[in-house]
């Protein structure tokens, strides 16, 4: 891996060189004709600029690459004036012709920068649209060190992430999207996931390294009548830098404790006149931060490289194709975690947790999980391969951009865990091998259909198959027996029992989603406007299930079979759902002036059908076959927002929301071995309602931005709940939660940050310094999805801090740290296979600090 990210390194600085030799032979041979470009501070292009000739009414503006032309123009000297808003005005003297010019903007430092977002599928002011959104662009996102959404989630305190590995992400906004714990198959998610317009369906898609972002837009509440895929909760709208028709590069290096290696970096520029190309990449390694003393190797380790290229074809000014190609390679030794506690059950004394490891003559080898050692007897592995391929096409018809973005995507997913947490053979093998491949389209349209009327209309498809490969593999070992063991009798201590005792799975599901959908913004008058949108969505599952028992002793004896039968058993089925419905929204946003915009929201959203492709829980031996289906959810929506600018340097933000949602899609455990990842069911109805302040405020070049969010979530009503882990063994194994908190959601959450520059000299070189930090913190939280005495978490805060240099000439170096005081905090509680009391805890890295140089070319 190392020698990986040296090479690609070596071959990026060649390439930087090769380009800063290779700029001046380009050349534009058509006379009277001038080419240029618009850029900021950091030669970051700038698109809508104005360029006007002084003392004429010629104008025209740049593009998304910052390019503009200017044609016949004859007499010189001509002054030619720039303007773009949250920029200072500037005007260029050219006294002779030139064929191509660069033009450099800076802030208006008094000001807060306009901040543009593509999410109703044109390019609009964040403050201007009724959605409540937040924006990182490329620039926060490098200089915080936010290069996956994980780290992300510390700046938008209304996002949620929790994930024991790639495959158990849960995604959520406002704390609603996913189902909390191990992820199923059967069921979609309630985040939509875009990659410059295309939907990643697997959550697994969540671990993956940013790689060349431009922006992350996180939209809040559902987005069905505007994006193909339907989503309930929001979306993130990820947009990745364009290719170029000028030669760019970048390359950046990054070290620090833990073994922390990173390199990241593009090379960008013309093919030909109407054909560009980019290429970027990403690698990261790190040591693992847990030790596991069973194999006395760490474990828990960064071990990721990721490639992007991007072709970019514009024949015509009215024609954009794009070629999007991407895969990501990541291969840990993990994931495997502490244990973080022990609950006494209701079950007899000699199922308690201390008795049955007595009995194994086995200890737990530390006394805390932020010892930060594990103890476990089967190897970890979490081999997570994600990649695919895009077609774009934008083709501006009339006032509008008619767009068809075709993809296809996979997945391959090779894990091995230890699911016990121990270092005692109980479950010995865990291993759900997955393949998934994804077909999408989507064509839509985006325009102004009359003077007051503006809208967008599409049609989107998503065909999905998901299946073993080739099977899943539960395995339980010689201790299982003390663990299964649910009465006194000796029969339990036969030797051998279970003794590499296991199943196989096959299992796959075939999934479409079709819809069409569409959102109209219609101006009644220059302040008034009204936002109606509709959306038709059909979605049919097809799922194959069927498990085998394998291994253990061989015997015919019915009551060492029946012990057996205990921990697995055979279990096969077929079923399949479909379901169509309408959902939509109806929007009223008044402008009281350019700088108070009032927003309120109703919609009703539908989150597809389920089928439970993890096995099934049984009665008296009977497979619960009813519980294969579970039925759509639908969410009520509600939001009134206000966005304001009280001041030219300041923004101001407040929404206020509700959202009731009936036939909640939820994740529950059960003491059964055999459905060891937890089966899907319905909440009758839950409730979530909040309020979220966000805003930012810029003093000369001290900039502070702040978030803060309300959230409570309750079951409204859930009568058949599982009893939470303290209650197994009692004498329900059902329970009323009504009332009880939803997991996963802190009543209030936030994240405050600062920066401030000032110019200055580094080694010769000028530019500017910069200190920054960021603090976030949440409130405790629920972690078992039926509230529990014991599967909680406290609350914490986070402080990450940066301090650096940005030279002029495109060289910058950033001293930076994360959780600089070393907290000690859960991310999520894990209860084990069995039910038996013990529970894991996903602990958050301890303090990390590092250094970045990176290296941006000048033209």
């Amino acid at each position: 891996m190392k020698k990986t990210i040296y090479i690609l390194g070596l071959l990026f600085l060649n390439q930087n060189f090769a380009y800063s030799q290779e700029k001046d032979s380009i050349q534009i041979t058509e006379k009277k004709l001038i080419k240029g470009y618009v850029v900021d501070y950091d030669n970051t292009p700038l698109t809508d600029a104005t360029i006007k000739i002084k003392g004429t009414e010629y104008s025209v503006k740049s593009d998304a690459e910052g390019t503009f032309k200017l044609q016949n123009i004859n007499d010189f000297p001509v002054v030619l004036e720039v303007n773009k808003k949250g920029y200072q005005k500037s005007e260029v003297i050219l006294d002779e012709y030139q064929p191509s010019i660069t033009i450099k903007l800076n802030l208006i430092e008094k000001h807060i920068e306009a901040v543009l977002v593509t999410s109703r599928r044109r390019s609009e002011e964040i403050q201007k649209i009724p959605i409540p959104i937040t924006v990182l662009t490329s620039k926060r996102i490098d200089e915080t060190g936010s290069f996956t959404v994980n780290r992300l989630k510390e700046l938008v305190p209304t996002v949620q992430l929790y994930a024991s590995n790639a495959r158990n992400t849960t995604l959520n906004i406002r704390g609603l999207g996913s189902t909390f714990g191990l992820t199923n198959d059967g069921i979609d998610p309630g985040v939509g996931f875009y990659v410059d317009g295309v939907y990643y369906a697997r959550p697994a898609a969540t671990a993956l390294d940013f790689i060349d972002t431009e922006r992350i837009e996180v939209l809040r509440g559902p987005q069905g009548t505007l994006f193909g895929k339907n989503t309930t909760a929001g979306a993130f709208n990820i947009t990745t830098k364009d290719a170029t028709f000028r030669p760019s590069a970048s390359f950046e290096i990054t070290g620090g404790n833990y073994g922390f290696l990173q390199a990241r970096g593009f090379l960008s520029g013309p093919i030909s006149k109407k054909l560009a190309a980019r290429i970027s990449f990403s690698g990261s390694q790190r040591n693992g931060l847990l030790y596991n003393v069973h194999t006395q190797q760490n474990i828990n380790d960064i071990n990721n490289i990721g490639v992007r290229a991007q072709l970019l074809y514009k024949p015509t000014d009215e024609i954009k194709l794009t070629l999007n190609a991407d895969i990501t390679d990541q291969k840990p030794d993990g994931y495997g975690w502490p244990i973080a506690g022990v609950v006494t059950t209701k079950r007899a004394a000699y199922r308690q947790f201390y008795n049955i490891i007595k009995d194994l003559n086995y200890q737990i080898p530390y006394s805390s999980a932020f010892e930060r050692k594990v103890d476990l007897d089967t190897p970890s592995k979490a081999d997570n391969q994600l990649g695919g391929v895009s077609i774009n096409a934008d083709f501006k018809i009339g006032k509008g951009t008619l767009t068809s973005t075709s993809a296809f995507r996979y997945w391959r997913w090779n894990p091995l865990n230890d699911r016990d947490y121990l270092g005692i053979p109980v479950f010995t093998i865990s291993s759900g091998n997955s393949k998934h491949e994804q077909w999408s389209q989507e064509i839509r349209y985006s325009g102004d259909f009359t003077e007051k009327l503006h809208g967008v209309i599409g049609v989107f498809g998503l065909w999905q198959d998901l299946n073993s490969d080739p099977v899943q593999t539960e395995e339980a070992g010689s201790a299982q027996w003390r663990f299964a063991q649910d009465s006194t009798s000796s029969l339990w201590k036969t030797p051998g029992l279970f003794d590499n005792f296991g199943i196989r799975t096959t299992n796959r599901i075939q999934s479409t989603s079709l819809a069409v959908f569409g959102q109209l913004d219609w101006a009644l008058t220059e302040k008034l406007h009204i936002l109606p949108g509709v959306r038709y969505n059909y979605d049919k599952k097809i799922a194959n299930y069927k498990r085998q028992t394998y291994g253990g002793l061989q015997t015919t004896d019915p009551a060492l079979i029946a012990l057996k039968n205990k921990v697995y058993t055979n279990q096969a089925f077929d079923t399949d759902a479909k379901e169509g419905n309408f959902s939509g929204q109806l929007t009223l946003q008044y402008n009281i002036n350019n700088n108070f915009n009032t927003f309120a929201t109703y919609s009703l959203s539908y989150k597809p059908v389920g089928i439970n492709i993890g096995g099934l829980p049984t009665a008296n031996g009977v497979v619960l076959i009813d519980l294969a289906k579970v039925k759509p959810e639908s969410v009520r929506h509600f939001e009134i927002g206000v966005k304001t600018k009280p001041t030219a340097n300041s923004v101001f933000n407040v929404v206020f929301f509700n959202d009731d949602i009936n036939d909640y899609q939820t994740q529950v455990q059960t003491p059964e071995p055999g459905v060891n990842r937890g089966y899907l069911a319905n909440a009758e109805k839950v409730n979530v309602k909040g309020v979220e302040i966000d805003g930012n405020l810029r003093i000369q070049n001290f900039v502070f931005n702040a978030a803060l969010a309300y959230t409570e979530g309750k079951y409204v009503k859930f009568t058949n709940a599982p009893v939470p882990l303290e209650e197994v063994g009692g004498s329900l194994a059902f329970k009323d939660v009504s009332g009880g908190r939803l997991p996963g959601i802190s009543k209030w959450s936030g994240s405050f940050g600062a920066e401030d520059s000032f110019d200055g000299h580094f080694l010769g070189f000028e530019g500017s310094y910069f200190v920054g930090a960021d603090v976030f913190f949440r409130s405790n939280f629920s972690s078992s999805p039926s509230p529990s005495q014991y599967l909680n978490i406290s609350g914490y805060y986070l402080l990450n801090s940066r301090v650096g240099f940005r030279a002029s000439n495109g060289l910058s170096i950033n001293l930076w740290a994360r959780n600089l005081l070393n907290k000690d905090y859960y991310e999520q509680l894990l209860a084990a296979p069995g039910s038996a009391g013990h529970y894991a805890g996903v602990i958050g890295d301890p303090a990390t600090f590092g250094v970045t140089l990176k290296y941006t070319l000048k033209q």
